[in-house]
């Protein structure tokens, strides 16, 4: 009997993180059975570690590239990573080998009363480490003052609890995923509030030289989640990955075609760019790249120049 294929799954410690890499350990197992075995590998990595505001450190890359050096260095096979978490630009020896079906891209709001958005008196503080998600809700609701919030889950839900904010924001995807619908008080319309690129995606990559395991990868793709997902990042590498300012892109079926959103702003909501571009799913890479041109166009360069690095 031939011996199962081994496949070890770096991924970061967090429950969320845990709780994603193990659904992929359960669907490879699901598929292929008897033929593989999976496991994991917790691997720490900046973002983890240093507790300063994203936008001290910069987001990019401060929660992959650990687990992405162990991947060059054959500690792991797969990463599971959250595909918004992940830099457009990847050393040459990986890729993406398949991106599974998505999960709601929608951001979501947890308030202590229950109540939405509008509800929130003006002055109420809202956490949130996220740029694009204060820009926007700023543009909804200028009134409101933003709360700078990092932490897992369970961290940022305590706040709200606590009394250190009125509100926060997270991504609709997480709270599905651990099973905390219930803490909803809002979804978020997803064209007011334009999520960011990749966001409710999970992006499985692996070594560019580990042909035979990556079969047994790929079959975990989801053809349409791949497609909106490549227009959103190619529209986020023709911005500049590195750039600090609110960037959001969202890109899915529409009729016939492909539709992808995107927008640029000051981080204060002020002069924000936004176009879209509709055509057809293998146009992907073409939209997305026309998208950030357009953007460009209308002022997004100016706003990336300020806020690059």
């Amino acid at each position: 009997m031939t011996p199962p294929v081994p496949i070890i799954i770096g991924t970061r410690g967090s429950t969320l993180a845990t709780t994603q890499t193990g659904m992929i350990q359960a669907a490879l197992e699901l598929r292929w059975g008897c033929r593989v075995e999976v496991r994991l590998e917790i691997i720490s990595t900046r973002g983890d570690v240093d507790r300063q505001s994203l936008s001290q450190i910069g987001g990019q890359g401060i929660f992959t590239r650990e687990i992405e050096k162990a991947l060059l260095e054959g500690r792991v096979d797969l990463a599971v990573h959250s595909l918004k978490d992940l830099p457009t630009e990847m050393d040459d020896g990986l890729l993406l080998a398949a991106i599974p079906p998505r999960e709601d891209v929608r951001d979501v709001l947890v308030t202590r009363d229950g109540g939405g958005l509008e509800q929130l008196p003006d002055g109420a503080r809202v956490g949130t480490g996220s740029a694009r998600r204060q820009a926007q809700l700023a543009m909804q609701r200028p009134g409101l003052r933003f709360v700078d919030l990092r932490g897992n889950v369970d961290t940022r839900l305590r706040k709200v609890h606590d009394g250190e904010a009125e509100a926060v924001v997270l991504a609709a995807a997480g709270l599905h995923r651990l099973s905390l619908q219930d803490r909803i008080s809002q979804y978020l319309d997803p064209l007011a509030i334009l999520p960011a690129p990749g966001q409710g995606a999970l992006g499985l990559q692996m070594r560019a030289d580990a042909t035979e395991k990556q079969a047994f990868v790929a079959a975990l793709d989801d053809a349409e989640t791949h497609t909106s997902v490549t227009a959103e990042r190619t529209f986020l590498a023709s911005l500049g990955g590195g750039c600090r300012a609110p960037i959001a892109a969202w890109g899915r079926a529409h009729e016939d075609g492909l539709r992808v959103d995107g927008m640029v702003s000051r981080p204060d909501g002020t002069d924000p760019c936004r176009a879209s571009r509709i055509g057809t799913f293998d146009q992907a890479a073409r939209l997305g790249q026309e998208l950030g041109d357009e953007v460009k166009a209308a002022g997004a360069t100016t706003i990336l120049a300020e806020y690059s690095g």
